[in-house]
């Protein structure tokens, strides 16, 4: 499961929510990824530095983009059914997809955002479980 390797990198290396989702994904899907390359969602984190979009979130839309985009994200048909349900559960989760608004909720200044980043890897595993399904 990928919650189960998303520790080393969120509490062992202390990488952001969105680095450590993708650092994840890299690892259990796979994806070939070099540490270069993952520097470029570290952004991502606590809603892109500023409350906005969730940093796991826009980091497991991240694997989902290594996962079915082959070149270009408009020529995929992949990419926006899968990004959509992604976006989808999450709302369903929090009722939002800003940090600002999930943070409340799952936020502990002991393991800071431990539990949204749990979330974040079962809707992930979850979206591309049911996607694959229905292909």
């Amino acid at each position: 499961m990928l919650k189960d390797i998303y520790q080393k990198y969120y509490f062992e290396q202390n990488y952001n929510c969105a680095e450590t989702m993708l650092r994840a994904g890299n690892e259990y899907y796979g994806l070939n990824l070099n540490d270069r390359d993952m520097i470029m969602v570290g952004v991502f984190g606590a809603g892109i530095q500023c409350g906005n979009t969730c940093g796991a979130i826009l980091g497991a839309a991240s694997i989902l983009s290594m996962k079915y985009v082959e070149a270009k994200a408009h020529e995929s048909a992949d990419i926006k059914p899968v990004a959509t349900l992604l976006v989808r559960k999450f709302n369903m989760k929090y009722g939002s997809t800003l940090c600002k608004d999930i943070k409340p909720q799952s936020f502990k200044p002991e393991y800071r955002c431990k539990k949204t980043i749990e979330e974040a890897c079962d809707i992930l595993e979850e979206v591309i479980a049911e996607y694959e399904a229905g292909r």
